[in-house]
């Protein structure tokens, strides 16, 4: 469905970067609802699958909470309050360093790393939800995205 339908946009936009943006970041805002509809049943929001991906992407070594807030997606995340919740469920484990008291050494638990495995499972439905794009028009979205932080 074209973008001024979805948002009942009456009035054209002033030109096709204007058009562009707005349909970046409602097609975002799309995204992340239907990632959070994804993520629902296992109790984890999407910045906390972040936070866990992180972790497994980083074992066995064990990962500072400013090494988080660098790597993710969003970064307004609170991670300290991120990590905290994960540690309350079980699924992240928070050590004081031994070579450095100060630091907070932080490791995705057996638990974090099985609930991951079920969410990897699911991903080729997820993945499959965007069949209608084909390999080349996904690459050349892919760029485009790159092209426009430089």
């Amino acid at each position: 469905m074209k973008l001024e339908d979805e948002i009942k946009q009456r009035k054209r936009f002033a030109n096709e970067h204007e058009r562009l943006l707005v349909n970046i970041l409602f097609t975002a805002s799309w995204l992340e609802g239907k990632h959070i509809q994804r993520l629902k049943p296992y109790g984890i929001s999407p910045q906390q699958f972040n936070v866990l991906r992180i972790l497994r992407g980083s074992a066995p070594e064990p990962v500072t909470l400013n090494v988080i807030a660098q790597r993710m997606i969003d970064k307004n995340s609170n991670a300290t309050r991120l990590v905290e919740k994960l540690r309350l469920k079980g699924l992240v484990k928070r050590e004081v360093c031994p070579t450095n008291r100060r630091q907070v050494d932080i490791t995705i638990t057996n638990k974090g790393n099985d609930l991951l495995t079920k969410l990897d499972q699911s991903a080729d439905e997820w993945l499959n939800s965007f069949d209608h794009i084909s390999k080349q028009q996904v690459t050349l979205l892919n760029d485009l995205l790159d092209k426009m932080r430089e």
